[in-house]
């Protein structure tokens, strides 16, 4: 004998896991109604779907960046899908928002230890894997940084597309919008460090060896070949790192001479950008 299933019990599994009603529906009848027994269903579902789509690209998602209520530390993630349609999606975007959420709250130290926090009485890897099955799309969060300082800054740029983290040494009058500023910069402007102490030696190195080959190949003498570069590289610092680039706002200044001139001293401390899907 077949058990009655109500639509109250449909709506009620519906509203914890997320899923849609025919599949709330079918899960119970395959449960005989039993609550529990649905969910398991609906979660062996999700892992089955999320394991046929493992091997698809989830370029799509969306970028979320948040600062502390005491503005001392932030966090940025990039949660993926595979369609435009769905990351725009509302409920996608409220789903990320959460595990953005988890992640400003507990602060952990790498991707791995985020998806291993709770969120909605489920550890996050589950819960990827079971809106994979609700979706219908492989959904991961492939990015998480922090950034922790004097006075935090998060910037989100371009709906959901790029999210940037900016410490500021103090947390000085006009802190808030200088920072806010500084990263609509970073999102412009892409800097590689914040000042050429922070380019590392690798990048140097090809910049330097880039300049060579571009000298040489004008005709220019041997012994011009070093002196040329070194300026070439100076170039590269003034175009590549924060605190040496025209300030987007005012080409009068340089980043380090705005911050300077919102707050004597005030300088970034440590920056972070993630674009979606770079």
């Amino acid at each position: 004998m077949s058990v009655q299933i109500s639509a109250s019990d449909v709506n009620k599994l519906r509203q914890q896991t997320g899923a849609g009603m025919m599949d709330c529906k079918k899960a119970l009848v395959e449960a005989n109604g039993d609550f529990e027994a649905a969910v398991d269903y609906l979660r062996k579902k999700g892992a089955k779907v999320a394991a046929s789509r493992q091997d698809r690209d989830s370029n799509e998602g969306v970028v979320i960046a948040k600062a502390a209520a005491d503005g001392k530390s932030g966090i940025v993630v990039e949660v993926n899908c595979e369609t435009d349609f769905v990351a725009k999606n509302a409920d996608f975007v409220a789903f990320a928002e959460k595990i953005a959420e988890v992640a400003l709250v507990n602060n952990p130290t790498s991707l791995e230890a985020l998806k291993a926090l709770p969120v909605d009485g489920k550890v996050i890897a589950e819960a990827l894997i079971e809106q994979t099955g609700v979706i219908g799309e492989k959904i991961d969060v492939s990015k998480y940084e922090t950034v922790s300082g004097e006075k935090v800054i998060a910037y989100i740029h371009g709906n959901y597309r790029l999210g940037v983290l900016v410490g500021l040494s103090a947390d000085a009058a006009g802190a808030d919008e200088a920072g806010k500023d500084v990263a609509m910069q970073i999102a412009a402007m892409n800097p590689v460090a914040i000042d050429k102490d922070g380019v590392d030696s690798k990048t140097i190195e090809r910049e330097l060896e880039i300049a060579k080959e571009q000298i040489r190949a004008e005709g220019k003498p041997e012994e011009m070949v070093e002196k040329i570069a070194a300026g070439k590289l100076n170039k590269f610092y003034k175009e590549s790192t924060l605190l040496n680039q025209e300030f987007v706002k005012d080409s009068s200044k340089n980043i380090a001479q705005f911050l300077d001139s919102v707050s004597k001293g005030l300088t970034v401390t440590a920056f972070k950008r993630v674009q979606l899907g770079a």
